[in-house]
């Protein structure tokens, strides 16, 4: 059996069934960033500040002077094409096996639309991963990794924060009266403007860290043995927290990364911004079909992305061009 269906999807079904799924609602707020989408272009990040000192002696009348002060930061939204193509038994077989793991899928009778909605599963995952590695690890120069769509988080982080050469390693030691991956959290709150520490009340700030890092913190809370430990290490943790703010791990590991392997960056969410747009591309489209030169399913996809910091300050990081070791719940060189 082979799927031949040729699909086109129009600017609507791009936006309800790949975009909105992923980049809204829910899955939004799992990535911890700040999504904008479909943003007139050009689009531009608002940043309002508001007066620390309002209060005055009253009197009659109109005290208030000036207003709330606004400033806008743009977004390069890069135009991107991605693509990806199956051969034929592959393809099948794949689509196969999403549909032998539906519930509500009658295998005696495979209809079109059962297909479709795998065929669409399959793409936009592949669609979803490809956006979530280059928001953070892409560089349109190939200097930091092979995702040179546009560049990402990490090249922005490093450019602001004038970081020609990262640390080579995480230099900590395993003796308890050393010091411990906290230091790697400490010293990147330590490093922190006033401004960013006085947004902990909101309750927006984040670690986003390596998944290296990660590894290590949970690693120091098992050793640490705390009085929940046993029932961590059977059910799992639903979170990390250093001092109240949640630790995310961003998978290094998995994607071909040549700089900045380890890092744990601090910042308010709404700070890093990811802006898509599939209204006002000319080209924009998704489309799916058969090659029978090749013997191959195809699919396509058209649209716009970028992503920015919102306020400089606001961000601070510690990079590392190593990866961290694992000891005893610690960290060596």
């Amino acid at each position: 059996m082979i799927i031949e269906n040729s699909k086109t999807y129009n600017v609507n079904d791009v936006e309800n069934l790949f975009f909105r799924p992923s980049f809204c609602g829910k899955s939004a707020e799992e990535l911890g960033i700040r999504i904008l989408y479909n943003m007139p272009i050009p689009t531009n990040v608002p940043m309002f500040a508001h007066h620390n000192n309002i209060l005055q002696e009253f009197s009659s009348g109109w005290q208030g002077g000036s207003s709330a002060t606004m400033t806008q930061k743009e977004i390069v939204l890069s135009k991107l094409k991605a693509e990806s193509s199956y051969s034929a038994e592959t393809y099948f077989s794949t689509i196969y096996e999403m549909l032998t793991n539906s519930a509500d899928v009658n295998l005696g009778d495979l209809s079109g639309t059962d297909l479709e909605k795998a065929e669409t599963e399959l793409f936009r995952r592949a669609i979803v991963e490809s956006i979530y590695a280059t928001m953070w690890f892409g560089d349109d120069t190939g200097d930091l990794s092979n995702f040179i769509a546009f560049s990402g988080f990490l090249r922005k982080i490093i450019d602001i924060k004038e970081i020609e050469k990262p640390l080579s390693s995480i230099q900590i030691y395993s003796e308890p009266e050393s010091m411990s991956i906290c230091k790697v959290f400490y010293d990147t709150w330590a490093s922190a403007t006033d401004e960013l520490r006085a947004l902990s009340s909101e309750g927006n700030l984040a670690f986003f860290v390596s998944s290296d890092i990660y590894d290590a913190y949970q690693f120091f809370l098992d050793y640490r043995g705390l009085s929940n430990n046993a029932e961590h290490l059977v059910n799992g943790r639903q979170g990390l927290y250093y001092h109240g703010i949640p630790v995310i791990e961003i998978p290094v590991k998995q994607y071909e990364v040549n700089r900045a392997k380890s890092f744990c960056v601090l910042t308010d969410r709404r700070n890093l911004v990811l802006a898509l747009n599939t209204a006002d591309s000319p080209e924009k489209e998704i489309r799916m079909w058969y090659n029978p030169d090749e013997m191959e399913n195809r699919q396509r996809v058209v649209f716009l992305a970028g992503v920015t910091i919102a306020d400089d300050d606001l961000i601070t990081a510690l990079i590392f061009d190593q990866g961290v070791e694992i000891t005893d719940g610690f960290v060596e060189e």
